[in-house]
C-alpha cells in the first residue's frame, strides 16, 4: 500500500528511510510548539488554543502535502510571519487578534487564485536557473546561521558607539548615540553550547562515515547526554492533555479585516509568504533531487495549493500564517524523498497534543547541529552557477548573501529578481529574460519602497 501511495521504489527509498526523515524533520521543527504560543500570546491569544491550532494546523497540512503531492516538505505557523502578526495584533497595533487573523485567511484565499490560476507556477518558468541554484544555496546558508544561533555558537554583541557629536565636531548632536553589533563566537564553556559542539562533531563523523539516520541518531544522543549536563529539562517531563478552554477556532473576523481596509497588512501577509514559500520549495525539492536540469516538476504547482489551502486552514484554527518550512531539509539530508516523510511529520504533530512535554524535552542544542550539517548538504550547488558571467554571479551572489544576512528568505530572492533583470536590461540580454520577471521587479521595488524592507 505504501509503495502504491508513494512510488518509493522508484524514487530509490524505502520506508524505514522516510519515517527516519520524518521523524528527524519533526524533530528540528519542534522548537515552534513552544514558541508559536509564546509570540501569539501577546496579542491576547490564548497559549492553549494557538499551541492546538499550530498542532493540528501543521500535522493536516504537512500530512496533505505527503499524500496529495508526495514530497517530503513539511509546513506549519512560520517564524517571522507570526511575530509580524504579533505586531499587527498587538495593543500598540491597534488591530484585534481576530481581525488579523482574517487578514491572514485573505492572503490564503488570494494564494489559492493565483495557484489555481497558474500564476505561482509561472514562477519556476520565470525564475532562471542561476537563481534557483542560489536559493537551494542561500536557504542551506540560512538553516545553518539558525542553527549557529540555537547552538550559541555565534552569537550577537552589542555595544555603545561614540556620539554623533564627537564624530563630526559639533556640540549640537553630542547626545546622539547609536549602538552596534556584531556577530562574534560564543562561549564553549557554556553547557548548551558544549553539548551542541559536541553534537556537531558526533553527527559530522556519522555523516563522514555514511551511518545511516545519522542526524537523527545525533539528535537522540545529543538530547539523552543533555540530561546530566542540565540542558535537556528531564524534570520538566509529565504526560498532560494541555487545557484547550478557549479554543480559537472560527473565531476569525473576515469582516472586520474588509472593514477596517487592511491592505498593507495583507499584501505584506501575501508577499512575504508567496517568496518564502516558493524558495523553500524550490530549494528543498532541487536539495532531494525532485527538480529537472532547468528547475521545474509538474508538482510544485499542487504543493503550492496545498500551502495555499494550509494559510487559510491555519487562520481558521487561530494561528499565524502556515508555511513550507526550511527545516524540511533535516530530513531529506536523512534521505526523505516522497510523502511519507511529510506524513510521518504530520502525524507527530498531531501526537504532539498528548505527547507535548516529550518532544518539548528536545533541547536547542540538539536540534542545532543537523541544521548546520543541512547547511552542507545544500550549499554545493553554487558550483553549478555560471560565476564567469557577471550578469548571473551578482544576482546569484546576493541571492544566497541577503537570506542569511537579513535573516528573511524573501529578501535575498527579492534582491536576485531585481537585480537580473537590471544587469541583463543593460547588457543587452534583455531577451533572456521572461517577461514575469520584469513585472516581478516592479512589484518587488513598489513593494520595499511603499511597505517598508520587513
Amino acid at each position: 500500500m505504501l509503495e502504491k501511495l508513494f512510488h518509493l521504489k522508484a524514487k530509490g527509498t524505502d520506508v524505514a528511510t522516510e519515517i527516519t526523515a520524518g521523524i528527524t524533520t519533526f524533530m528540528t521543527m519542534a522548537y515552534i510548539l513552544a514558541v508559536n504560543p509564546g509570540i501569539l500570546s501577546a496579542t491576547g491569544m490564548s497559549k492553549d488554543a494557538v499551541f492546538f491550532a499550530t498542532c493540528v494546523g501543521a500535522g493536516l497540512v504537512t500530512i496533505a502535502m505527503g499524500l496529495y503531492v508526495n514530497f517530503p516538505v513539511a509546513l506549519a505557523p512560520g517564524m517571522g510571519l507570526n511575530a509580524y502578526f504579533a505586531v499587527v495584533a498587538s495593543q500598540r497595533g491597534g488591530i484585534p487578534w481576530d481581525v488579523a487573523l482574517g487578514a491572514v485567511f485573505i492572503s490564503g484565499l488570494i494564494f489559492i487564485v493565483l495557484t489555481v490560476t497558474q500564476v505561482r507556477q509561472l514562477l519556476i518558468e520565470a525564475v532562471p536557473t542561476s537563481l534557483k541554484k542560489a536559493i537551494t544555496a542561500g536557504i542551506g546558508l540560512f538553516i545553518t546561521i539558525i542553527g549557529l544561533k540555537l547552538a550559541h555558537l555565534t552569537v550577537v554583541s552589542l555595544h555603545l558607539g561614540p556620539s554623533l557629536g564627537n564624530l563630526t565636531g559639533s556640540g549640537g548632536y553630542g547626545q546622539l548615540l547609536y549602538f552596534e553589533w556584531d556577530l562574534i563566537i560564543g562561549s564553549f564553556l557554556k553547557p548548551d553550547t558544549m553539548l551542541a559542539l559536541f553534537g556537531l562533531i558526533l553527527t559530522a563523523i556519522l555523516m563522514a562515515m555514511q551511518v545511516r539516520g545519522a542526524l537523527l541518531i545525533g539528535i537522540v544522543t545529543t538530547t539523552l547526554l543533555g540530561v546530566p549536563m542540565g540542558v535537556t529539562k528531564i524534570g520538566d517531563f509529565a504526560f498532560t492533555w494541555p487545557a484547550f478552554n478557549d479554543l480559537a477556532v472560527g473565531s476569525l473576523n473576515i469582516a472586520g479585516a474588509l472593514e477596517l481596509g487592511l491592505i498593507s497588512v495583507v499584501l505584506t501577509f501575501t508577499f512575504v509568504e508567496l517568496f518564502d514559500t516558493f524558495g523553500t520549495l524550490v530549494g528543498t525539492a532541487g536539495r532531494a533531487g525532485l527538480l529537472d536540469e532547468q528547475g521545474r516538476s509538474p508538482q510544485i504547482g499542487k504543493a503550492m495549493l496545498v500551502d495555499a489551502a494550509g494559510v487559510s486552514l491555519g487562520a481558521f484554527l487561530g494561528t499565524s500564517t502556515i508555511t513550507a518550512y526550511v527545516e524540511s531539509a533535516a530530513g531529506i539530508g536523512e534521505g526523505g524523498r516522497t510523502g511519507l516523510t511529510a506524513v510521518t511529520t504530520g502525524i507527530l504533530f498531531l501526537l504532539a497534543l498528548v505527547l507535548a512535554p516529550f518532544f518539548r524535552l528536545i533541547p536547542d542544542a540538539a536540534t542545532a547541529p543537523a541544521l548546520i550539517i543541512v547547511g552542507v548538504l545544500m550549499i554545493g550547488v553554487v558550483r553549478d552557477i555560471d560565476f564567469d558571467d557577471f550578469t548571473d554571479a551578482f544576482p546569484a551572489f546576493l541571492t544566497f548573501t541577503l537570506m542569511p544576512f537579513t535573516y528573511n528568505i524573501a529578501n535575498g530572492i527579492a534582491a536576485g529578481i531585481v537585480f537580473y533583470t537590471l544587469l541583463k536590461a543593460v547588457t543587452g540580454k534583455a531577451r533572456q529574460v521572461h517577461w514575469l520577471m520584469y513585472l516581478l521587479t516592479i512589484l518587488v521595488i513598489w513593494r520595499y519602497v511603499t511597505l517598508g524592507g520587513h
